[in-house]
């Protein structure tokens, strides 16, 4: 697996992220069932480029925690049986592997989101690469039932890497 961050803030987070982006993508996939090595970029910004991106792609005028941009397009979640159709699309032709989409992530967020949820700034960081990623394998949480879903497998990943509140 290969994950691609790039740091777009001079915040620190205070712990080994690239050791936790590691753990909770790899587990993501392993629970998903994903039978391919994969890629997924990831960006650490600040509020002020995570605003301007929300407005840009979503045309919401105020910074939010995480965006997630899949590259994949699946009929239901985390259905990867059609993902060799369109080889030259979803593949990276110099790796091999299976190219899940980026993510951009507020650190500004990550610490005012783990101070109101009163949980650790690591865990914060690890729930919100985890709900990226399931973005990334298809999951929504629009309608209450998608919602269940995913908040049902965010709690059963996090849970089995047993990181907690």
């Amino acid at each position: 697996m290969t994950f691609n961050i790039e740091v777009e803030t001079e915040r620190e987070l205070g712990f080994d992220y690239e050791s936790i982006v590691n753990q909770v993508i790899n587990k993501v996939l392993d629970f998903e069932g994903c039978p391919y090595e994969a890629e997924v970029n990831l960006v650490l910004t600040d509020d002020e480029e995570i605003h301007k991106i929300n407005k840009e792609y979503r045309e919401i005028d105020r910074p939010t925690d995480v965006l997630s941009f899949p590259m994949i397009e699946y009929k239901t979640p985390s259905d990867f049986s059609d993902v060799e159709e369109r080889e030259e699309e979803y593949f990276n032709p110099d790796t091999g592997e299976l190219m899940l989409g980026d993510i951009v992530l507020s650190v500004d967020k990550v610490f005012e989101q783990a101070e109101s949820y009163n949980h650790s700034v690591m865990r914060e960081f690890a729930f919100l690469i985890v709900h990226s990623v399931l973005h990334l394998c298809g999951y929504d949480h629009m309608e209450p039932e998608e919602a269940k879903v995913m908040e049902a497998k965010q709690r059963d990943i996090l849970a089995e890497l047993n990181i907690n509140r």
